[in-house]
């Protein structure tokens, strides 16, 4: 197989992404986005956004690549929905094992070049994929704020799962942190969120 070969197999098995289906609704309600969508919006998130992020310098392209790469091993392992923290241990495995398999459709070169992308941005080890992480999390939530809360009520989501998502943005973009809270605190007002925890 020659090189332009392998690169083309892996354009075509990372348009299956456009088959993952995500929790997250479109913002009109009209029906949920597919992964390949959300990593779209993430990017163009990153270029209107990145001004935001402290401190300031960041390595702008190296974020666009892995916002784009980074739900790829979706195709493989499915999606889980943000606030699933326990069903998110579960898929690390299975993501890393797609990681493998899907990166190394490509010459060994830039598999490794997009390996390294991966799990950089896994392991939140650089301030590029911290942001990436940071607007990882906030889409879900302008979205969930914009559709009424549809989905979190759905999945039992509450107040306080969504500020443990958002907690970690404080360091990094703390405008984008006070702009999640603002948007969850009037979700509870609006009646997007329970008011109070529900415990059992």
């Amino acid at each position: 197989m020659t090189r332009l070969q392998q690169q083309i197999r892996f354009i075509l098995e990372a348009d299956k992404l456009k088959q993952v289906a995500r929790w997250t609704l479109l913002t009109d309600a009209s029906r949920r986005e597919n992964a390949a969508e959300h990593s779209w919006q993430v990017a163009i998130m990153a270029i209107v956004l990145a001004e935001h992020h402290c401190p300031r310098e960041l390595n702008l392209p190296r974020v666009l690549q892995m916002l784009l790469i980074h739900d790829l091993v979706e195709i493989d392992a499915g999606d889980v929905h943000f606030c699933d923290t326990a069903q998110r241990r579960k898929q690390i495995d299975k993501e890393a094992r797609a990681a493998d398999r899907l990166f190394n459709l490509l010459p060994h070169d830039q598999a490794q070049i997009l390996l390294h992308l991966w799990y950089e941005f896994e392991d939140q080890k650089s301030e590029e994929a911290i942001f990436a992480h940071i607007l990882d999390r906030f889409q879900p939530i302008l979205h969930g704020y914009v559709t009424e809360g549809r989905t979190w009520r759905e999945n039992g989501i509450t107040r306080q799962h969504l500020l443990s998502i958002i907690e970690p943005m404080k360091a990094s973009a703390p405008e984008i942190h006070d702009h999640a809270a603002a948007l969850i605190a009037d979700a509870v007002a609006k009646g997007f969120l329970p008011k109070q925890e529900i415990h059992p």
